[in-house]
């Protein structure tokens, strides 16, 4: 598999026909399982159906800023009853998607063993899975709008550090567990406050699914795993560029997903692969995807430009 790679990665240095190889028109609108497939999609898709639940409860967070200044400036009884309320809520909020995070790493290894394993080199699993490839898209556009909204609502860490100073407060005067703890635990707690520590907690999760991915399952070389990467970014790029492929596009935000899809998967190589993505010798263009990116309008690109940076 590795050598037909390299020989196609030749192929693009001498423009022979180089078009022709990555014309594969993933059909990320509507794309349904085949037999083969549906096992494994019914899983994933009971995770999806709730990315969009989960996306519009961290858009609409407000937090608790005011609640809490008033508890720090004037600590009453009641101002710290009324932040840790206000709290609360918030913090079941952030256990869900914490829990959400844990359930996309249970369903990326299933995805990649399907899309990496066999024979088939990367383009003829694109070609013949796409309803699979869909949903690993999917994954990915929601990794990339979840990890940009929290870096845009600092509340977040601000509520979940006020909650645990208040818990671990009234444990130390109570020697027990209050109340309001019990939804969750010290040791959730520590791994949740390491999840929203991260700039770009989800990509986090992600990468390092995917790293465990390789790294455990040995019969899968982790060429097939990065060349999957990596054949799958050239795709998304070469119908971007291709207008006889963006005709096919039936919605208008198709576009816009196909280009959040192209850098996480950039970003994803970059992680995944020893000498990552931003060498000479990489297998993915980056100079393409980003001369892309830079002829899109700002407000579809900037984001997506500041996230490769």
């Amino acid at each position: 598999m590795g050598k037909l790679l390299s020989l196609l990665a030749r192929d693009d240095a001498s423009n022979c026909c180089s078009p022709q190889k990555y014309d594969v028109y993933l059909d990320f609108e509507n794309a349904q399982p085949t037999e083969s497939e549906q096992k494994t999609f019914a899983v994933v898709q009971q995770v999806l159906k709730n990315s969009e639940t989960i996306l519009n409860e961290l858009q609409q967070y407000k937090g608790a800023g005011k609640e809490i200044r008033e508890a720090i400036s004037n600590p009453t009884d009641e101002s710290q009853k009324r932040a840790l309320q206000a709290v609360l809520p918030l913090v079941s909020k952030l256990k869900r998607f914490f829990e959400f995070s844990l359930e996309l790493e249970a369903v990326v290894p299933q995805i990649l063993s399907e899309l990496c394993s066999g024979e088939m080199i990367p383009t003829q699993h694109l070609e013949t899975q796409q309803a699979l490839v869909k949903q690993f898209a999917e994954i990915l556009e929601f990794v990339l709008k979840f990890d940009e909204n929290k870096m845009k609502t600092p509340a977040i860490q601000n509520d979940f550090s006020y909650y645990r100073r208040t818990i671990a407060r009234q444990r130390m005067s109570t020697n027990d567990d209050h109340p309001d703890a019990k939804e969750v635990s010290t040791e959730l707690a520590n791994r949740m406050s390491l999840f929203y520590a991260h700039a770009t907690p989800m990509l986090r999760v992600l990468s390092d699914a995917v790293s465990q991915f390789v790294s455990e399952r040995t019969d899968i070389p982790i060429e097939n795993t990065t060349e999957t990467l990596s054949t799958m970014a050239k795709v998304c790029l070469r119908m971007l560029e291709s207008p006889q492929l963006m005709a096919q596009f039936q919605r208008e935000e198709t576009q816009l997903f196909v280009l959040r899809v192209m850098v996480g998967l950039v970003i994803l190589y970059d992680h995944v692969h020893p000498q990552g993505a931003f060498v000479k010798a990489s297998n993915v263009d980056v100079k393409g995807c980003v001369k892309l990116l830079k002829e899109q309008p700002a407000i579809k690109s900037e984001g997506l430009l500041n996230a490769l940076r």
